[in-house]
């Protein structure tokens, strides 16, 4: 039994209060408990640390904290709810409590920087570099107890890149929720002939092998490799797709009318420690209409 804890992340925004929504009814049908997090502002530490060195006093009286409880207060079927203030850079707090949990879930964006960012630099940040599943909600997307009776959970599947843990995770989801999961993997494309016409592309440079269409070798690569998942998940229905190019592109058209969309995190090193996130994930993360699921890569180094 998974015993780990659904968390998500609060800053009193209205972002983070539509992830709690999200995660509230998340948390119950996983049976786990649910915590809520908040990094105290810098102000707010700074008078902790003070508050300590003159030895007991007054209990901090946390705003947010106090405002989600209230939001709580009097709710029916609630999951197992506990309460944790954190201290440090958001992302590093943040990473240290998700080495425990079973997914982080974090709104858009939070109360600082650009109300014109569709994706905050914390929530990047932490969908980046955390060690559990992180859930983006986006602050239109469905949330509370709809979401059981609104669409799919959708996995973008990279046959060459896309580890188990990712294809497990959007099982596991897809499950739980009693929905279908549609599998969706893009195949190179030919250039446009336009371009071809235009000579962007010589007949000498051009290898036309590496843009012939593959679908029917795609999909049965892709039915292979879902085989043994749909044997450990015989009650998830799977919807498989094959597509040409742009895997981003079609993943954002499937998030108008999914449930959740579940990428994996590629990570590719640049120096020792240093992590970058996948430029599909990147994509789906910023422009996603419906919540976004970034599992990472097992790191066996």
């Amino acid at each position: 039994m998974d015993t780990r804890p659904v968390v998500v992340a609060v800053d009193g925004s209205d972002h983070s209060l539509r992830a709690l929504e999200w995660a509230i009814p998340t948390a119950r049908r996983l049976d786990a408990e649910l915590v809520i997090a908040h990094v105290l502002p810098d102000h707010t530490q700074l008078w902790v640390a003070r508050r300590a060195a003159l030895g007991p006093g007054p209990e901090l009286n946390d705003p947010v904290t106090d405002r989600v409880r209230a939001a709580l207060s009097g709710r029916d079927r609630l999951p197992s709810v506990r309460f944790d203030s954190l201290e440090g850079e958001v992302a590093d707090a943040l990473h240290g409590l998700a080495a425990g949990a079973r997914m982080l879930v974090m709104g858009s964006r939070g109360r600082g920087g650009f109300a014109s960012l569709l994706l905050g630099s914390n929530s990047l940040a932490v969908a980046t570099r955390a060690p559990c599943p992180v859930v983006v909600v986006p602050r239109l997307a469905r949330t509370g107890e709809d979401e059981r009776s609104n669409g799919r959970v959708v996995l973008g599947l990279n046959l060459a890149d896309t580890v188990d843990d990712v294809v497990e995770f959007a099982f596991e989801e897809a499950g739980s929720r009693g929905v279908p999961l549609q599998v969706l993997s893009a195949y190179p494309a030919p250039p446009p002939a336009a371009l071809m016409v235009a000579g962007e592309f010589p007949p000498g440079r051009l290898d036309v092998d590496q843009y012939e269409p593959t679908e029917g070798d795609e999909r049965r690569e892709q039915a292979d490799r879902l085989r043994p998942f749909q044997e450990r998940f015989p009650g998830v229905e799977v919807d498989a797709v094959i597509a040409p190019a742009d895997a981003a592109g079609h993943l954002v058209d499937a998030s108008a009318s999914a449930a959740l969309i579940v990428v994996g995190r590629h990570r590719r090193r640049l120096k020792p420690g240093s992590l970058l996130m996948g430029s599909v994930a990147h994509a789906v993360l910023h422009h996603a209409e419906c919540p976004v699921a970034v599992v990472p890569v097992r790191d066996n180094d």
